[in-house]
């Protein structure tokens, strides 16, 4: 099979498209035929060698860990799913024509592959983050850099449970925020200002590692209520960060109750071939993102 690897950590020409052996599911887990994988931060951080204490990687290395596809093996001891059905999830190497999930969720009716990808690790940091951060309903979160996949899911999710957000992101996706219910402000110089038009800051949450740690505490008075997901030296100044992933079976049944209710629904900016995932790398490195960017298999 065709599987994206990397033999050395470093940029993204590191990768590349070699043949492989197909990969099989052990007990609890189930094999999928991929169609599309999500790229994700953490793709490239890995492939950089950022976050090795936390997450070991041995050489040579697959890449990827969302993924939606046809199950067509099934471990042992797994039931309620059957070889042919489309599913989505987490897994190992999905930059793969094969690859296997540890934790899955059948995809909901009229959601494409592509779609689907985009959801599981970004849902599940999302809830994670939320929860974290210990926002209520009737109080107001700031989200900073919250156009992309994460930011777009926190933005659905907050609606949902009666938190206002507000979002910051580039002049182009202001749009994009105030059609998520976001109240929606720009980056850059003045920012903070522009904040506190928009109201009192009761949490804050850095999806981007832009260097406004100290600027989330000045907003909030309490560097307990900033969590960030992208800026490792936000333990510095007391803030959290949050890097360790919860239970991904319960994020993707929220995930299906969510995009079934028509609550949550995160778009797909730029689809990518799996010889082409070292641009995909350097596009979700580069962030401005509206949405999603997935590898289609």
């Amino acid at each position: 099979m065709k599987k994206v690897s990397f033999a050395e950590f470093g940029g993204p020409d590191v990768l590349h498209l070699i043949d492989a052996a197909e990969p099989h599911a052990g007990p609890g887990q189930v094999r999928i035929a991929v169609r599309a994988a999500g790229v994700n931060p953490f793709d490239w951080r890995v492939r950089e060698g950022q976050i090795l204490a936390a997450h070991p990687v041995e050489l040579p290395a697959g890449v990827g860990q969302d993924a939606s596809g046809v199950v067509d093996e099934v471990g042992e001891g797994v039931d309620g799913v059957e070889i042919g059905d489309p599913v989505f999830g987490e897994g190992a190497s999905t930059y793969a024509e094969f690859a296997v999930l540890s934790a899955w969720a059948r995809m909901p009716a009229g959601l494409t592959f592509e779609e689907a990808a985009g959801y599981p690790s970004v849902v599940e940091t999302a809830l994670r983050i939320i929860h974290q951060v210990g926002v209520r309903s009737g109080q107001t979160l700031l989200v900073s850099g919250a156009s992309g996949g994460v930011g777009s899911a926190v933005l659905q999710i907050a609606r949902e449970r009666g938190i206002t957000v507000i979002g910051t992101a580039g002049a182009a996706n202001q749009d994009y925020l105030r059609g998520l219910g976001a109240l929606a402000t720009t980056y850059g110089e003045g920012w903070v200002g522009r904040v506190r038009q928009l109201g009192r800051v009761d949490a804050a949450l850095d999806l981007a590692g832009s260097g406004v740690i100290r600027e989330l505490v000045e907003l909030t008075g309490d560097p307990q209520k900033v969590i960030s997901i992208a800026d490792l030296a936000a333990p510095e100044l007391g803030v959290r960060f949050s890097g360790v992933a919860g239970s991904m079976p319960d994020a993707l049944a929220e995930t299906v109750g969510l995009i079934l209710r028509g609550r949550l629904h995160i778009p797909v900016e730029k689809s990518y071939t799996l010889a082409e995932a070292a641009a995909a790398h350097i596009d979700s490195r580069a962030g401005h993102t509206r949405g999603r960017r997935v590898v289609v298999v």
